[in-house]
């Protein structure tokens, strides 16, 4: 089977910013990219942080409200948020949370749930940015055609890797959900069948009615 990697699905021309990047060019660059976040890469390309909407924000609330009212009790730039001077550096999550462009969506799913983050920046081997992966691209295998989940089912795992005929085992797939009915020749087969083909990217859900061959249930 081949399941969609981090590298196929992230973004490759990744908008960045520098250590130094001044507070103006980041809402300019998240402005003019139609993003909502930053890596953040030091001189050598290795992402040392993100910095995004949420954090630009925090800065603008720390500014004195023009109709009088206090501060945010959260904002803790005091004097400096004024905004001049501040650089990506000052205001970024950091360390960054950095994916390989090699893991399966399953593997970048759970670090994200992990370290509630939105995004991951994407390093290669010698840890420089080459992309970025986002909520978004990862729940893109769920778009995937339910013929072709079938077909990929009924072809790639139960006849090429399990070598089961193709009567044996009858696929139904339906909004990423997968009914299998079918004769197998042992009931220790049957969550093999049923973990392989819920792990095809896009899969939702597998319900299984199998039955050894001699007609005893699963």
């Amino acid at each position: 089977m081949q399941h969609r990697t981090v590298g196929d699905l992230m973004t490759h021309g990744v908008v960045l910013a520098r250590q130094d990047t001044p507070f103006k060019n980041l809402v300019s660059l998240l402005s003019e990219n139609e993003v909502t976040a930053l890596p953040v890469v030091d001189a050598i390309g290795h992402p040392v942080g993100v910095v995004s909407e949420a954090d630009l924000l925090r800065t603008v609330a720390a500014r004195p409200d023009p109709s009088g009212l206090p501060r945010s009790p959260s904002a803790s730039n005091g004097a400096r948020a004024a905004n001049d001077g501040i650089t990506a550096e000052q205001l970024m999550s950091a360390p960054a949370i950095c994916a390989r462009p090699e893991w399966t969506v399953v593997e970048a799913a759970r670090l994200m749930d992990t370290e509630g983050v939105k995004r991951l920046p994407v390093v290669d081997e010698t840890e420089r940015l080459v992309g970025i992966v986002s909520r978004a691209d990862l729940l893109r295998v769920f778009l995937r055609r339910d013929d072709a989940l079938r077909d990929e089912i009924a072809g790639d795992v139960l006849v090429r890797t399990l070598g089961l005929a193709p009567s044996d085992v009858a696929v139904d797939v339906r909004d990423g959900r997968v009914t299998l009915k079918g004769r197998v020749a042992t009931e220790q087969i049957i969550p093999v069948i049923e973990r392989l083909c819920g792990g095809v990217d896009g899969v939702v859900s597998v319900d299984s009615d199998l039955h050894r061959l001699d007609g005893t249930p699963g």
